[in-house]
């Protein structure tokens, strides 16, 4: 006897169990609207280029004098005159914001009205009046030194009380905002431990307000390196566009320097912008989970990130 058999079919599920899910088909969603503004700006790049191309300037001028001796001279004196000042604008802005936070109602007046005026007045202005002090004072007399103002206050040192002490009133509150983004907390307990208001300020409070003082103190000179060519002319301090423009003057690529100045002005941003990166980074370390990428980590992810989406879409 012949027993049938059932034709073989699909397989069936076992009860209690579910069909496998399909595979998901993904597609990427078409950003048109980013072709179309990246044609927009590469147009107007275009446009731009082609005008500076088609303008009438000496470009040959820029690299023949870019690395001459008066400008490498006026480079270095941009350099130094930013670091002292900057300098002085930090040390005395340290003392000027404990003083503006001090229970003494005299040092806390002072540092207010220091900073009221020194952020009132235009920094050209206080320049003019430094060079032109010897017009009042015709001589100085600090008690261990004594002379006449005209040889004591020359361009550099005008330059240099100008733009360090009228650093000196942002930087104060710069510290002021950064002591004050810490919690009083961590005073409190190291005033338990027995630590003195000085040492709880050097060893406590300022290297955690540093993440908060660094990234503005670092635009700040920036700025310093800028706002220095205000000293040329309020001062007759030689500093970079000083000496550009006497190049220019007696070339008669008077544009030409001006383009070259700019050009040394970036160099100058963009070397400074590095070191600042590095010095939040170092201080941003304990209050990040993850630390900022660096420039070259960043450029590996947006490629692969290009990669990935493939292209603009």
């Amino acid at each position: 006897m012949t027993v049938p058999t059932e034709k073989a079919g699909p397989e069936e599920t076992p009860p209690g169990s579910r069909p496998a899910p399909e595979a998901i088909r993904a597609i990427p969603v078409r950003h048109y609207g980013r072709w179309i503004s990246t044609l927009v700006v590469l147009a107007l790049v275009y446009l731009i280029l082609n005008a500076f191309a088609g303008a009438d300037v000496n470009y040959g001028a820029i690299p023949d004098f870019l690395l001459s001796a008066s400008v490498l001279e006026g480079l270095g004196a941009t350099v130094l005159i930013s670091l002292l000042a900057m300098a002085i604008g930090l040390v005395l802005g340290v003392v000027l914001a404990v003083m503006r936070l001090s229970k003494n109602p005299v040092t806390s007046s002072v540092a207010w009205t220091y900073v009221w005026l020194f952020r009132g007045t235009p920094v050209y202005v206080q320049l003019m009046i430094w060079f032109n002090l010897a017009l009042i004072f015709p001589y100085i007399n600090l008690g261990f030194y004594r002379d006449e103002m005209s040889d004591f206050m020359t361009p550099f040192m005008a330059a240099l009380l100008g733009l360090g002490l009228n650093e000196a009133a942002y930087m104060s509150e710069i510290v002021r905002a950064g002591i004050q983004s810490v919690d009083e907390g961590q005073t409190e307990a190291s005033h338990a431990l027995g630590m003195t208001q000085g040492k709880t300020l050097r060893r406590v409070v300022l290297p955690q307000a540093m993440r908060v003082i660094v990234p503005p103190t670092g635009n700040e000179f920036l700025n310093m390196l800028k706002t220095s060519a205000l000293a040329a002319s309020a001062a007759q301090y030689e500093e970079l566009l000083l000496s550009a423009q006497n190049i220019g003057r007696v070339s008669g690529a008077v544009v030409e320097m001006l383009f070259l100045a700019v050009l040394w002005y970036l160099i100058l941003t963009s070397f400074f912008s590095i070191g600042q990166f590095y010095l939040e980074r170092y201080y941003a370390r304990g209050s990040l989970r993850q630390l900022p990428l660096t420039p070259w980590q960043k450029i590996k992810v947006n490629v692969a990130g290009f990669g990935n989406r493939g292209g603009l879409g």
